[in-house]
């Protein structure tokens, strides 16, 4: 992905199907939007490509299963159809969806992995609603429990300024939550001028990608990776100067962890499955017992009453 901006002609597909297409979102557009004047949409963009596909029947004329913001790239996945969508939504709302976004964060992170876990509320201040907060920071408005899992990649200098390189897994999906993750431990995302209100503006764009999808669908999974950004080649303003671990090797390790979360929880269900059933079978023994209980003292009562 370049540095040149988003025009309509720009829509890289990573994947596609009767049900989904995954696209690989530019940097400087929005998904969709209700004003006249945003004439640059990945929504503009699918129609521009794939006016076929559009349906008449929903307002975006696309379903998205989910959402980026604004600054945001990366692997964004779109439904053809109502019922692709609900399969899609599903997953989101069982959280069974594994995401992990790449970034470059100021300064040197010296805890290599961590769980970042602050809940993240709404701010109220003014001139700041746009914006969200961590529990405890002033104008923090209904804050609800928030974490990302954070693994150090590469240490190096952006600009000349130290950064690192991180992989970003959210466990949860607040609004701008791996942004006000990172800026809560000291370490804002490179380029976000919201959350360093307004003085991260060098940069050409916020350094934050959404690299990993994986959607458990059945009978087969959606899994797919948008190339990397953040490399020299890319932007020559980024120079490695310590690698900790690839980029490959640590997607590979979260999605295996993800496998045997599944399999536990697959057991767990199992389990609880045979649980409740012994129960019943139980319960049904219990029942003929009693009904057998029952016929007997009733004979018994026949048999006497005829004496």
């Amino acid at each position: 992905m370049s540095s040149e901006p988003a025009s309509i002609e720009s829509l890289r597909v990573l994947y596609q199907s009767d049900d989904y297409i995954i696209v690989d979102k530019h940097w400087d557009i929005r998904i969709d939007s209700k004003m006249w004047y945003e004439k640059q949409t990945v929504q503009m963009q699918l129609q521009h490509h794939f006016p076929h596909l559009a349906d008449p029947r929903t307002y975006y004329g696309f379903r998205f299963c989910h959402q980026l913001d604004f600054s945001t790239s990366g692997a964004l996945c779109v439904a053809l159809n109502k019922a692709a969508a609900g399969r899609a939504y599903r997953c989101f709302k069982d959280r069974t969806v594994t995401k992990a976004y790449l970034s470059l964060l100021r300064g040197w992170v010296e805890k290599e992995t961590q769980t970042l876990d602050f809940a993240i509320g709404k701010n109220s201040m003014e001139g700041k609603t746009h914006m969200m907060c961590i529990e405890g920071s002033e104008g923090c408005e209904n804050p609800k429990p928030s974490q990302t899992e954070l693994t150090v990649l590469e240490y190096g200098v952006y600009d000349g300024d130290p950064v690192t390189k991180v992989l970003l897994q959210p466990l949860t999906g607040r609004t701008h939550q791996l942004r006000v993750h990172c800026s809560a431990i000291g370490h804002p995302i490179v380029g976000d001028f919201t959350y360093s209100l307004g003085a991260d503006d060098s940069p050409y764009r916020m350094m934050l990608h959404a690299y990993l999808l994986h959607i458990p669908l059945q009978p087969q999974h959606l899994l797919v990776t948008a190339a990397d950004p953040f490399v020299p080649a890319v932007d020559p303003k980024w120079v490695s100067q310590r690698s900790l671990r690839t980029v490959e090797a640590t997607v590979d390790a979260v999605l295996e962890h993800r496998k045997t979360e599944e399999r536990e929880r697959e057991e767990a269900r199992r389990e609880e499955e045979e649980e409740k059933k012994r129960k019943q079978s139980k319960q049904r023994r219990t029942e003929e017992q009693s009904e057998e209980q029952r016929r007997v003292c009733q004979e018994w009562l026949s048999e006497w009453a005829a004496d």
